[in-house]
């Protein structure tokens, strides 16, 4: 008799190509790109401290900087970028201070405090962006 073996899933190992098939609540998604605007903050901490350095070094060297940002979109968007990490960062911790303090863990009330970080981050991220970009 021929007998049909099964292959037993194998629980508690996963790839990160697993992770795609998983439908995540809004709330992984904020604590994911928690983790993510942490990371690249951290990341481009030396080149930001860099600059900083030389934005204080004399008006020269400081208009020059600016001068360089002025005309670059590219620039423009990397500032951009780090503006929404730090604001998605800030706004994420502080809903995690109050998940710690035992507010807001419930299904309902975790998904809203999820999307008023996603849209307070992103409408102050649009407001910095438009004055980055001149429109006001």
């Amino acid at each position: 008799m021929s007998e049909v073996v099964k292959t037993r899933p194998r629980f508690g190992v996963m790839r990160l190509i697993d992770a795609t098939g998983y439908r995540l609540p809004l709330a992984g998604f904020v604590s994911i790109l928690h983790r993510g605007s942490g990371m690249l903050m951290f990341l481009l901490l030396p080149f930001i401290l860099y600059l900083l350095d030389k934005s204080l070094t004399s008006e020269t060297t400081f208009a020059e900087l600016q001068g360089f940002i002025a005309p670059n979109v590219f620039v423009k968007l990397v500032i951009l970028a780090l503006v929404w990490a730090y604001l998605h960062h800030f706004c994420a911790g502080i809903r995690h201070l109050f998940m710690d303090l035992h507010f807001g863990l419930n299904k309902e009330s975790a998904r809203k405090s999820a999307v008023s970080v996603l849209v307070i981050s992103l409408v102050l991220a649009a407001l910095t962006g438009l004055k980055l970009f001149g429109v006001f």
